[in-house]
């Protein structure tokens, strides 16, 4: 049980492939204009991560050395294929926000890396949980970033969210500066340098003030004998 806790944590927050590990910042950086494009990116690299883990896990006794990395970067792109093709058949004004980032998935850091370094040594239940649990993780940076960049850029949250979830999910944008005419630097590609660096600091401040907390040391109030 030990081991399922560690990798939800190391997943979601300690070993977080946008804050911590640093990898597939490509997409991290380029499609965060708004929190719906994070999401979406996000939900959709959740999805291909759980199924190339679980896949090569399930053939990691049966491919040679030799050839493991082309057989997991085939694995991926058959994966990436398939997602995309629904993106494009069901959120047709999603996949053209997204673009070309969606089949980048394939050559995505993160996405190659846990395949390499986790699924292909472990059972399937443990390779599926990671991949569910380094998704989440992406798309909590994704998302974090996203909607940061967004309200500064534009005052607003889920704009655009009819995208992802059709006409009737219009209500779910939220504005929240009235009358904002927005700061451009937000927007603009070095503003998801900036706001990626705020975030990997607050993540940074956050971890230092927990262990500043275990490291102090407890001490133990006994009680004086009392005297008449």
């Amino acid at each position: 049980m030990a081991q399922y806790t560690q990798i939800i944590r190391d997943g979601l927050w300690n070993n977080n492939p946008g804050f911590v590990q640093l990898l597939g910042l490509c997409p991290l950086l380029a499609v965060t204009g708004t929190l719906t494009n994070g999401l979406g990116l996000g939900i959709a690299t959740t999805l291909i991560l759980m199924a190339s883990n679980v896949t090569v896990s399930l053939i990691r006794n049966i491919v040679p050395n030799e050839i493991r990395l082309p057989v997991f970067v085939l694995v991926i792109a058959s994966f990436v294929t398939a997602i995309e093709m629904i993106i494009k058949a069901f959120y047709y004004e999603l996949y053209l926000a997204l673009g070309i980032f969606i089949p980048l998935i394939v050559t995505n850091c993160s996405v190659i890396g846990r395949a390499e370094a986790f699924a292909s040594k472990q059972p399937v239940d443990k390779a599926f949980l990671d991949g569910l649990m380094m998704g989440l993780g992406f798309t909590f940076a994704l998302v974090m970033l996203g909607g940061l960049r967004e309200l500064l850029g534009y005052g607003t949250l889920f704009a655009q969210a009819d995208l992802m979830f059709g006409q009737a999910a219009q209500w779910m944008t939220i504005t929240v500066f009235e009358d904002y005419h927005g700061f451009l630097l937000a927007i603009l590609p070095p503003g998801a340098f900036f706001g990626l660096g705020l975030l990997i600091a607050l993540k940074n401040a956050i971890d230092r003030r927990a262990m500043q907390r275990k490291a102090q040391p407890i001490t133990l109030v006994t009680s004086q004998p009392q005297t008449f």
